[in-house]
């Protein structure tokens, strides 16, 4: 599953803290200018504006600088108040800005908007650059961390202060002299890089479709042919099928279509994202992009770049998230080798007189899942309408966080494009305004593929409290005006995974801005937790019905479901982990003189990845790892928070009240949810379960054998500070 990297993190990624604001004049921008309207003001994002965006981005630049200028040229003594607090409240006009840039980044593309963020990308670096280098302003910090202070200071007062100076520090800003200047060179360079990475993908996908007329449609179902011919007629191409370069196109056009020609067709332009030779292929890029990461962590004295990267996250050390994946590894090889035997008696039983390859396994998955457990994908698809799911993630909201979702009127708040809902969030034990959830569900050109999740306005409590405005986006095909658009049971569960990251969000009780974050191999942990309750039987029972009949889903069916939940796991632990151990592989080596394409194919080799199917982002549109720095060498982290994932999971399932169970959910609530990053993720963690998580949970989830029970305490055992 995609994620976002939002320009923000990317930027919080080289310590660049850019949190709050100083009052605004009538004339201003309006893209810099404070929200007005209701729920405490909202982004205009019906009147953005492309023109305003350049200005904006380097008015705000020059305010931040000159605010933190004047707390670095302060006179007195450093203290929380004057430094720490005073950095808390500067500069958010510009991150009202990076709301609108995140919107024409993600959600509304165009070329005239990828010319200003290429040439405005290595400017923010500039601008990130001037801030951890600014050696007053980290003298400062420094002062404040190392003081008598800092002892006096609450937990989360001194969590602040840390992340505070390890963003500073972690990010070059005790080099001098040549040293210096390399490393903000070098974070310039990569800014053009990760964009210019980030905008071939979005080429490729825009520029690669795959037309087909009625008699290419064998096998598919009737909501994805009249999805196609949408999207088809929105290119311009009346009376044909699109089948579009995303995942959410591809993926049910390989499970479905019976021609196994397309198949292959629709697969190779899929996986030959960025990889095409022309003028927006990514290998020359990753190369370069690699090279610079090792030269610049080389001047901070690390080895390699994952050993810097992890240094601050769970896992601590490289070595620690290798043991992780190579524990799970080949235990999900050999699962693909059971799966491949299946499907290819199938293949044979049919007469088909073919090998399976990679463009075969979604389709003969399918047809093994339905002689195995009698379960036909497509006859579940007709009980997953989305607007009942979103309905059910509603029912799971209210039940756990005691959230109410109402549906704002039309009109009453901007949104960027019509399709986007907007919903009022409350706390339904009191009333009280929590904030705003907006739902971006469809594709649309200019959208970037995937799902994400992401804040525009985040809560605190350092100048009266604030509500959250965040939001999730999907890529679901809509489909004919009036009917329901019907999904499949992965997306299903993806669909609660990005919404674990929206109460995330708006479960925050933190007190100050910079505890909003989070250590990137843990953030993945709450919403990897909220699919579990798709298979609920709350939601099954109440929220799974037919899209014509309005009848629940039977219980042979869901039994089925249950039974099929382990099924393909090999298919998908191996495709996930080959790009997770690849990632990590990048970031370890000595990237000169590599050639990725080689470099890819290699390391699959001596992995002994299995031929019939591919790595889940093959390095040329990998942009987890190589469009920012979010994810680099910190993609093994889904993992790492899904073994936090069933192991909390079994603490539901040992409860009396099960996944409903009212004093774990306030556990989860107030040691997993509210604290966002005020408290160390191990120690967090802890607070919840009484102990460490532990890898055996996420093997009996798989369906794989589970190592000696004796063992396996996983979570990070060191404070994050130390």
């Amino acid at each position: 599953m995609d994620r976002k990297i939002s320009l923000r993190n990317a930027l919080v990624a080289l310590a660049i803290v850019v949190l709050a604001v100083p009052a605004v004049a009538d004339d201003m921008n309006p893209l810099l200018t404070e929200w007005t309207g209701p729920y405490g003001g909202v982004p205009a994002f019906d009147t953005m504006d492309l023109t305003h965006l350049k200005p904006a981005l380097e008015e705000g630049m020059a305010n931040h600088l000159t605010q933190l200028d004047a707390i670095a040229n302060n006179p007195e003594a450093p203290t929380f108040e004057n430094t720490i607090l005073d950095m808390e409240r500067s500069g958010k006009e510009l991150d009202r800005v990076f709301s609108y840039w995140g919107i024409w980044s993600s959600n509304r593309s165009t070329p005239e908007f990828r010319e200003i963020q290429a040439e405005m990308a290595p400017k923010l670096s500039e601008y990130g650059s001037k801030i951890t280098q600014n050696e007053k302003l980290f003298n400062r910090v420094k002062a404040v961390y190392e003081s008598e202070e800092m002892k006096s200071l609450r937990p989360d007062q001194q969590r602040v202060v840390w992340l505070s100076y390890n963003s500073f520090a972690h990010n070059g800003a005790e080099l001098t002299g040549e040293a210096k200047e390399r490393y903000a060179a070098i974070n310039k360079r990569l800014a053009e890089l990760h964009t210019a990475f980030s905008n071939n993908v979005l080429a490729d996908e825009e520029g690669y479709v795959t037309y087909l007329d009625e008699t290419q449609l064998g096998g598919l179902s009737e909501s994805y042919i009249k999805g196609a011919a949408a999207a088809a007629t929105e290119r311009e191409h009346e009376g044909k099928y699109a089948v579009t370069n995303t995942r959410s196109s591809m993926d049910p056009f390989l499970t479905f279509s019976t021609e196994r020609d397309l198949r292959e067709k629709v697969w190779r332009t899929y996986y030959s994202r960025g990889d095409n030779g022309d003028e927006y292929d990514n290998n020359k890029l990753i190369s370069e992009i690699l090279a610079l990461r090792h030269e610049r962590v080389n001047l901070l004295g690390y080895k390699n770049y994952a050993s810097w990267r992890l240094e601050d996250r769970m896992a601590k050390t490289p070595e620690r998230a290798l043991e992780l994946m190579e524990a799970v590894w080949p235990a999900a090889i050999a699962r693909v080798a059971e799966e491949v035997t299946d499907m290819q008696a199938v293949a044979d039983a049919e007469g088909a007189k073919i090998t399976i390859e990679p463009w075969d396994y979604r389709h003969y998955a399918e047809k093994v899942r339905r002689a195995k457990y009698d379960l036909d994908s497509d006859e579940v698809k007709q009980y997953l309408q989305l607007a009942k799911l979103r309905d059910a993630m509603f029912f799971v909201a209210g039940e756990l966080f005691g959230f109410q979702f109402t549906p704002v009127k039309a009109g009453t708040v901007p949104t960027f494009h019509e399709d986007v809902e907007v919903f009022e969030v409350t706390n339904r034990n009191n009333g009280m305004h929590v904030g705003l959830w907006y739902l971006d569900a469809y594709a649309r050109q200019g959208k970037r593929s995937g799902a994400w999740a992401t804040t525009y306005r985040s809560h605190d409590k350092l100048d009266g409290r604030k509500n959250v405005l965040c939001s999730n986006n999907s890529n679901f095909i809509e489909g004919t005006p009036g009917e329901p658009v019907l999904i499949s049971w992965s997306d299903a569960e993806t669909l609660f995974h990005e919404f674990g990251h929206a109460l995330h969000y708006l479960s925050s009780d933190v007190d100050y801005p910079t505890l909003n974050g989070g250590v990137r191999d843990y953030t993945e942990f709450q919403s990897q937790l909220l699919e579990r309750w798709v298979l609920t039987d709350k939601v099954i029972d109440n929220y799974l019905v037919h899209y014509e009949t309005g009848k629940p889903i039977p219980a042979e069916l869901v039994t089925k479901i249950k039974k099929a939940a382990t099924f393909n796991q090999g298919f998908k632990t191996t495709e996930y982990l080959a790009s997770a151990l690849m990632d990590m592989k990048y970031h370890t080596m000595d990237p000169t003189g590599l050639d990725p394409d080689a470099f890819e194919r290699e390391a699959l080799a001596s992995l002994n990845m299995p031929k019939e199917l591919p790595m889940r982002h093959r390095s040329p549109h990998f942009g987890h790892v190589f469009s920012g720095e979010g994810y680099s060498s910190g993609y093994y982290g889904y993992m790492w928070a899904d073994v936090l994932t069933s192991d909390a999971a079994e603490a539901f399932k040992e409860a009396p009240g099960g996944f409903y169970d009212k004093d774990v959910a306030a556990k989860l609530v107030k040691h997993l949810f509210s604290v966002r990053n005020a408290v160390d993720p191990a120690d967090a963690y802890r607070m919840f379960r009484g102990r460490d998580a532990k890898i055996e949970a996420l093997m009996r989830d798989r369906g794989f054998p589970v190592p000696g029970e004796e063992g396996g305490a996983m979570s990070g055992e060191a404070d994050a500070r130390d």
